[in-house]
């Protein structure tokens, strides 16, 4: 292991009013946050309005705009290792999620990208099996072990603790486990061999 704690970005991907998501970040920080290894940075895409619309090719964003990309784009290529927290819409992921995606690109490159989903019964995996395809094209490794909350609503009580602590917390042990494995590993592969495409 290395000196150096790893640097995760955690990534709240539900922009939507009445969300549930601050519920699982919060408890999914809680669970990250046991790992003194680990030196977290919490993003929630509803404090960062990044317009639809991007600039030309070639040139830059202006303005409130420019501030806001900027500042995304320090976070995120600070990042040795990234959590994606997301819901399950209408079969895949939400739009804001893939608008952070499509604003940034070497801030991704070469770096692990883990899951947290949830939804019903299909527990937010169909929006991971989509996010996959989209984070390889950036040029990122994903996960394979993903915390999946299925029936979320029912899965935590009023305190935002989970109902089921051991599976649920294991379930997030595993993945955190892998995702410091894979951070440390293309960590250390960048700095040895800078990764360029």
């Amino acid at each position: 292991m290395s000196e150096q704690r790893l640097r995760v970005a955690v990534i709240t991907g539900s922009v939507r009013e009445g969300r549930f998501a601050p519920i699982i970040t919060k408890w999914f920080l809680s669970q990250i946050g046991e790992h003194q290894d680990i030196e977290v940075d919490a993003i929630d895409l509803t404090e960062f309005e990044l317009p639809m619309a991007f600039p030309a090719f070639g040139s830059r964003p202006a303005g409130e705009v420019a501030a806001v990309s900027e500042a995304l784009r320090t976070r995120l290529g600070a990042a040795d290792a990234f959590v994606v927290i997301t819901p399950e819409y209408n079969h895949s992921y939400p739009a804001s999620l893939k608008n952070l995606i499509d604003w940034h690109n070497v801030e991704w490159h070469a770096k692990p990208v883990a899951f947290v989903s949830y939804g019903g019964l299909s527990g937010g995996l169909r929006s991971v099996e989509h996010l996959r395809p989209v984070f390889a094209e950036v040029h990122a490794t994903t996960i394979r072990d993903v915390v999946s909350l299925h029936n979320v609503w029912s899965q935590f009580d009023a305190d935002g603790a989970p109902n089921d602590p051991a599976g649920t917390n294991g379930a997030a042990k595993v993945m955190i486990d892998r995702l410091m494995w894979w951070g440390e590993a293309l960590r250390t592969a960048r700095a040895t061999s800078p990764y360029t495409v």
